[in-house]
């Protein structure tokens, strides 16, 4: 991706079958290092985008997050939607996306638990590879990207 070359962010990139869900990527997870990622892209009954960038073994509860990110009650956003504001189709959301929403639309949080780990491990826009970041790095992409990153705990009891 040609913004982390200018940002001179150097991430490998592992090709593979597309994944779709967490329980496909079962066998990255331990041929590739890091903390892998969940991709939740929602919108709040207010018309408010937000990216969720999960750890892939956090639960993530909608009924609970509202407070914890600052958002009225929350439901997955329509696919038309995510591709015209991220220019990514379901199945590979991804925090590189982020790039794509120029007008600066949709909430980033990441959850907590990422932090964790100095490496982190995302769809490079599609889910047939997996590209691996330094945390920092991340966070710089995103910020570079125009927004700002909430870090929040959202495995609540």
């Amino acid at each position: 991706m040609d913004r982390l070359a200018e940002l001179g962010i150097a991430c490998p990139t592992v090709e593979h079958a597309p994944v779709f869900t967490v329980e496909d990527s079962g066998e990255l997870y331990a041929t590739i290092p890091g903390g892998h990622t969940k991709n939740l892209f929602l919108k709040d009954a207010k018309g408010q985008l937000f990216l969720i960038v999960a750890h892939h073994g956090t639960r993530v509860d909608l009924k609970k997050l509202p407070p914890v990110i600052g958002s009225a009650r929350l439901s997955f956003g329509r696919a038309e939607l995510l591709e015209e504001v991220m220019g990514v189709k379901p199945g590979s959301v991804t925090a590189f996306a982020v790039m794509n929403d120029g007008a600066g639309q949709v909430r980033v949080v990441i959850d907590q638990n990422l932090m964790a780990f100095e490496t982190i491990n995302l769809h490079p826009m599609e889910n047939s590879a997996t590209t691996s970041i330094a945390r920092e790095d991340l966070l710089r992409f995103i910020r570079a990207a125009g927004h700002t990153p909430l870090i929040a705990a959202l495995t609540l009891d």
